[in-house]
C-alpha cells in the first residue's frame, strides 16, 4: 500500500532525537539496498558527525561542498552531490562544519525551508532522497522534516524508547501543523533486535498496540557484519551480502518501496 501519491522523487527523513538507535546505519543500508533494487538514490548527510558520509566510503576531509553550504545557500545542492562506488547511490556529504549551522540558520530568512528550496531542483532526478538527521530536534532536523514527504523512525527496544517515541510523534505533529502538512510517518523500524530478551518483546507488544500499521515487518537484528561495515566505509551488503544484516535491510527496503 502506497501512503503517498505516485510521482518522482520521494524525500524520506530518518529521525530520532535519541542517539545510538541505528539511525545512520539504517539510512546508509536502506539507501544502498534501494539502489541494489534498481532505484536511483540520493543520501543526504545532515549529521555533523558525518558518519553517513564515511559509511559510504567518502573522506570527510577536503570536501568541496557539504550539506552545510547547501543550508546556508552558498552552493546549489547538485554541486555537492558525489557519486559513490555503490550501485545507484549518490551522497551529499557532511563534516564538522555543519555543527555551526544551528546558529547560522537562526539568523537567516525562511530558515525552516532552506533544504526544501534546495531539493526542489533535485527531486525529480531520483526515485528516493534519504536524509540522515542529527540526533536532536533542532533547526537542522526541522529543515529535514519540512522538506520530507515522510519519516522513518529507527528505534531500539528498550525501556525509554516508547517515551522518546511519544516525544518525537508530538514534534512531527507540530511540524505538520506549522511547516509541512503533507508529512507522513512512513514507518517505525526496530533496530538492534534480540528476540530472546523479554524486554524486547514487551516493547514490541506495546508498539503493536499503538502503531501496528506503522511497524516495519522486518526488525533489524544485532549483527557483527553490520557493526563492521562502517569501518570499511561500505554498506553491509557490499561488506558481506550473505550476512543477516544485509538480508534484513534488503527486506526493509522492499517493504519501503512497496509503501511509498
Amino acid at each position: 500500500m502506497h501512503i503517498l501519491e505516485e510521482s518522482m522523487g520521494k524525500i524520506i527523513a530518518f529521525a530520532n532525537q535519541k542517539g545510538g538507535v541505528g539511525k545512520t546505519t539504517s539510512a546508509v543500508n536502506i539507501a544502498a539496498s534501494a539502489g541494489i533494487l534498481g532505484k536511483k538514490v540520493l543520501l543526504i548527510d545532515l549529521d555533523p558527525q558525518g558518519n553517513t558520509t564515511s559509511g559510504v566510503g567518502i573522506n570527510k576531509k577536503n570536501l568541496k561542498a557539504t550539506s552545510y553550504e547547501i543550508l546556508i545557500d552558498e552552493v546549489e545542492a547538485e554541486k555537492a552531490v558525489i557519486q559513490t562506488e555503490f550501485k545507484n547511490l549518490s551522497v551529499i556529504p557532511s563534516n564538522i562544519s555543519l555543527a555551526g549551522a544551528e546558529f547560522d540558520l537562526y539568523q537567516l530568512d525562511n530558515r525552516e525551508y532552506r533544504l526544501k528550496k534546495q531539493l526542489a531542483a533535485l527531486k525529480d532526478s531520483y526515485d528516493y532522497i534519504f536524509i540522515d538527521c542529527p540526533p536532536s530536534l533542532g533547526m537542522i532536523t526541522v529543515n529535514a522534516l519540512a522538506a520530507a514527504d515522510a519519516v522513518i523512525i529507527p528505534m531500539q527496544c528498550e525501556y525509554y524508547a516508547l517515551e522518546g517515541l511519544s516525544q518525537l510523534m508530538l514534534t512531527i505533529r507540530k511540524i505538520k501543523q506549522l511547516y509541512n502538512p503533507e508529512l507522513e510517518i512512513c514507518g517505525i523500524l526496530i533496530t538492534m533486535f534480540n528476540g530472546r530478551l523479554i524486554l524486547t518483546m514487551q516493547v514490541i507488544s506495546e508498539l503493536k498496540k499503538y502503531y501496528s500499521d506503522k511497524l516495519f515487518k522486518t526488525p533489524v537484528s544485532r549483527n557483527v557484519k553490520l557493526s563492521e561495515a562502517p569501518g570499511f566505509g561500505t554498506p553491509v551488503y557490499y561488506h558481506d551480502k550473505t550476512s543477516r544484516g544485509a538480508a534484513e535491510y534488503l527486506e526493509v527496503a522492499k517493504e519501503l518501496i512497496d509503501r511509498i
